[in-house]
């Protein structure tokens, strides 16, 4: 009931900033915060629990919106999409007319160029209200990407304060060696993310090409994917995984569900990063279908009650 009551008031506050008319910019956002009694923490019982902003995808997704929206849903921890950081940084827009190729390629050339004093500013904006960015997932980390475009991905990252970057496990073993590489050079970790073609071996050649190779594991697609419990893997793995994502699938490549309505054992897998003290954070990803009358932050602040009642 606290978590509740806290998570209520903030929504509140925040609903009553913005009918007074108050702009979601970085003083805005600084000055909203003050008016909270204590900054955000969802570190419950030892466990970080997090959420990756791809979840508020349906509403207004500056990265001063995402902060708010982490206020109220009090969570102190992010993987940040890599859409909302590079427009926080000036990333040139598509213009009319432009076609395809000479926008990405305008968009290489800003990656291989530009200050990271912005990605620095982001991080402070966010630690300043009392969240930590722990990885962020840049939209740099592909085949076609410059090796220009991957350095700019690592060095964002470290300017954003990030453990790791988060990327999709590249069906190409040549591509993993490559990220590899450049993860060894950075001395940060790549956390490789799979859906439903995940199986147990699925990340060992990539882990053994590096030791910064590393697991984004979302434990509803493993679940969906391999119609089993993703327990033994994380037993097997936990030292190679940086962080995991929550969600409710069911078997057999199964839908989203609301938590608590599928096969994925989100309380078991929260009971045993608990138990065996695993450093790795928890990350909310809300991607089951909204219901009418509510709203992604509504429905992630949900999951953070599950999650809390899970760890009790």
């Amino acid at each position: 009931m606290k978590d509740q009551h806290i998570s209520r008031r903030r929504f509140i506050g925040s609903t009553a900033l913005a009918a007074a008319g108050i702009a979601l910019a970085s003083r805005s956002v600084f000055a909203a915060t003050s008016l909270f009694q204590s900054k955000p923490d969802s570190i419950i019982n030892g466990v970080q629990i997090g959420v990756i902003t791809y979840s508020f995808r349906s509403m207004p997704s500056t990265a001063e919106n995402l902060l708010q929206y982490c206020l109220q849903c009090n969570i102190n921890a992010i993987e940040l999409m890599g859409d909302a950081a590079e427009a926080f940084a000036g990333v040139p827009k598509r213009e009319s007319g432009e076609d395809g190729p000479t926008h990405y390629k305008k968009v290489a050339d800003w990656r291989a160029s530009v200050s990271m004093d912005k990605f620095k500013e982001l991080h402070k904006l966010f630690k300043d209200a009392g969240i930590k960015i722990y990885a962020w997932k840049p939209n740099a980390l592909g085949e076609k990407n410059t090796d220009a475009e991957i350095d700019y991905a690592f060095n964002a990252g470290k300017a954003l304060g990030v453990t790791h970057v988060t990327v999709e496990l590249p069906t190409n073993d040549a591509q993993t060696q490559r990220l590899g590489d450049f993860a060894t050079k950075h001395k940060l970790y790549v956390g490789y993310h799979a859906h439903t073609q995940a199986t147990p071996t699925l990340w060992d050649t990539a882990l053994s090409q590096s030791k910064y190779n590393a697991i984004n594991l979302d434990i509803g697609h493993y679940t969906a994917g391999t119609s089993s419990s993703p327990v033994p893997f994380i037993l097997k793995n936990h030292d190679r995984i940086m962080s995991i994502h929550l969600k409710d699938r069911k078997y057999h490549d199964g839908p989203n569900m609301p938590w608590g309505e599928g096969d994925t054992p989100i309380a078991e897998v929260l009971q045993l990063v608990k138990t065996n003290k695993y450093k790795f954070p928890a990350t909310i990803e809300q991607e089951y279908k909204i219901p009418d009358g509510s709203d992604a932050v509504k429905e992630v602040i949900k999951c953070r009650e599950f999650a809390a009642k899970a760890l009790a």
